[in-house]
């Protein structure tokens, strides 16, 4: 690549830590998308994922983008629209691997997989002209407060998981393989209750009947640690904007900024890595949804 993507996205995720604030958060707080929170669309309608969500959420931010489509060039054109003149685009990333057949030395032939990123152009609608009318559409407003929270309700009931409440903490006990929660009514709002259980839900995901994911940890706060709370941030963002909710920074950010920055500065990758564990956690908990949703089926 021209230009080295890990090291461009991570720098920029480092310099918002660095001021305290939360690249995943950002689409909130701002207030930029005017109405119903969603990931960024390709121009098909499909959603974006991993890393790509964070870059463009970053990129419709500080451009003030209210639309979450985007496409190439080549795209707009084919759809009879046209870049502004003068626009600049904003990088995503496509991942994928390769196989390579080599001669080993006693001349039998080897498969070796091997992994490749590259980077390409986009541009939001906002910067092109002549596009069918439905792209330019402003969201629709924000769903009724009590449908959306009994959405998000049976979201988490159909993931099974063994979710109890009582005490003051949040966290997820793998010994038990239990989420614990705080009673309900001890959160300031029914969002950062439910962004909260996403948190601890994601990290729900690891055990080794579910996703098997494990990064070394050996104490708190160290840097395993450190990745793994990076995930379940990223998880609980991902999962919010699939739900509507509109998360908030916890009390505990501050101190997990550190830990992060160190793991960043380290790794230019580890964001990539850290995006794509959290994607693949959300993509566990949707399929529970299938799954409750097939059984009723059946039942029915």
């Amino acid at each position: 690549m021209k230009q080295d993507v890990y090291q461009k996205v991570t720098n920029k995720i480092i310099a918002d830590l660095e001021k305290g604030e939360l690249t995943w958060l950002k689409p909130w707080s701002a207030g930029n998308l005017e109405g119903r929170i969603v990931k960024p669309l390709r121009h098909n309608g499909m959603a974006y994922s991993g890393i790509n969500v964070l870059m463009l959420w970053g990129a419709a931010l500080e451009a003030g983008y209210s639309s979450p489509y985007w496409m190439t060039f080549k795209q707009a054109k084919t759809l009879g629209a046209h870049v502004k003149k003068g626009e600049r685009g904003n990088p995503v990333v496509y991942a994928n691997t390769i196989t390579k057949t080599e001669e080993q030395e006693d001349g039998s032939p080897e498969e070796r997989t091997i992994p490749f990123m590259k980077a390409y152009t986009v541009f939001n609608v906002e910067q092109i002209e002549g596009l069918p009318d439905h792209f330019y559409a402003k969201p629709e407003p924000v769903i009724d407060e009590a449908q959306r929270i009994a959405h998000a309700e049976d979201f988490f009931t159909a993931t099974r998981a063994d979710i109890r409440h009582g005490g003051n903490r949040a966290y997820y006990a793998g010994g038990s393989d239990h989420v614990q929660m705080p009673p309900f009514e001890c959160f300031h709002s029914p969002e950062s209750y439910y962004a909260t259980l996403a948190h601890e839900l994601t990290h729900w995901t690891k055990h080794p009947k579910r996703l098997d994911r494990e990064f070394g940890r050996k104490k708190w706060g160290d840097e395993g640690y450190a990745r793994e709370e990076l995930v379940a941030e990223l998880g609980a963002a991902f999962l919010c904007a699939d739900l509507g909710l509109t998360p908030e920074a916890g009390e505990d950010h501050a101190a997990y900024i550190q830990s992060w920055l160190k793991v960043l500065k380290n790794d230019k990758r580890a964001i990539f890595s850290a995006a794509a564990h959290a994607q693949r956690a959300a993509d566990f908990l949707h399929s529970c949804q299938a799954k409750e949703t097939t059984k009723e089926g059946v039942a029915a």
